[in-house]
């Protein structure tokens, strides 16, 4: 089995400092050994009404600013900060990316030219913003799929394909909730995407916001060629993705356990495999019946 691609999501979880977004990188890369390291990226003003903007953080206690639009400006990097950082996943030997919540977000990371951009479950019926990435960015587009109904599914699909860009997509089973508990974690999703989209689209994927890892293995099984999970250096943390997001120890464990699943997930290849020949000399009791 090919083995999946990791996708460590630090999204928003560097509280706003560049010198903990930097860490967050280098320890994904050297201590983790994941294959992609991902960000966010917004413009507030565009992507919140004036009352939005204007109004307190839902839950104060995860605020980072006295109106929600102050806590999401203070999350945001500039696009110079996001060339340095794609810089530094560059010189670590892992795949920069970001999410883009907005069509000014769209435009500015595609001037970066990743190799990947996502459009995040809450994005991804912004036509004009889909519109733009088919337009004007030759690479992957990852999309993921929370808070989608089958309807929207099929309207998404269909628009890409009609742009040929079908091929170029990524898409992602997710349930949209921080954490998902497991009886709705719906890991099934990943299988009906596979049989439904995979002959037509570049592949698919799981974007998990659970807690442990447990499910990434089995939606591996199940044919997730990507698994995305948020990244944090300590779940205690201020803000709302820290509690669904796994710790270096436990992303460390994640990226080791898929590639040995990985590993075992083949056929044998032949009837007595070389590591049993010497335990069946050993161990084997061969009693044939008579004639």
């Amino acid at each position: 089995m090919k083995r999946p691609r990791i996708i460590a999501e630090v999204g928003c979880n560097h509280r706003g400092e560049p010198e903990t977004a930097r860490r967050m990188v280098f320890i994904a890369a050297h201590v983790c050994g994941v294959d992609v390291v991902k960000f966010q990226k917004r413009n507030p003003k565009e992507c919140l009404t004036p009352e939005q903007y204007a109004a307190p953080h839902p839950v104060p206690h995860n605020a980072y600013g006295k109106t929600y639009g102050e806590h999401r400006e203070a999350l945001e990097f500039d696009l110079e900060e996001h060339r340095r950082l794609k810089d530094l996943c560059e010189a670590c030997g892992v795949v920069y990316s970001s999410s883009v919540w907005d069509l000014t977000s769209a435009r500015e990371i595609a001037s970066l030219n990743p190799q990947m951009i996502k459009v995040p479950s809450a994005c991804n019926t912004h036509m004009e913003l889909l519109a733009y990435l088919c337009g004007e960015y030759g690479g992957e587009i990852h999309v993921s799929l929370g808070m989608t109904t089958r309807e929207e599914e099929e309207r998404l699909v269909r628009f890409l394909e009609a742009r040929g860009r079908l091929k170029d997509t990524v898409l992602y089973a997710c349930v949209s909730g921080y954490p998902v508990p497991f009886d709705e974690l719906s890991l099934l999703e990943v299988e009906r995407l596979v049989r439904e989209y995979r002959s037509a689209c570049k592949g698919i994927g799981f974007s998990g916001h659970h807690l442990g890892i447990a499910a990434d293995i089995a939606a591996m099984t199940l044919g997730a060629e990507w698994i995305e999970r948020h990244f944090t250096l300590d779940r205690t943390w201020k803000g709302t993705d820290h509690a669904a997001s796994l710790e270096p120890h436990a992303l460390r464990q994640l990226v080791q356990d898929v590639r040995d699943v990985a590993r075992a997930l083949t056929p044998r290849r032949s009837e007595l495999l070389p590591v049993e020949v010497a335990q069946r000399q050993k161990l084997k009791q061969i009693r044939l019946t008579p004639g």
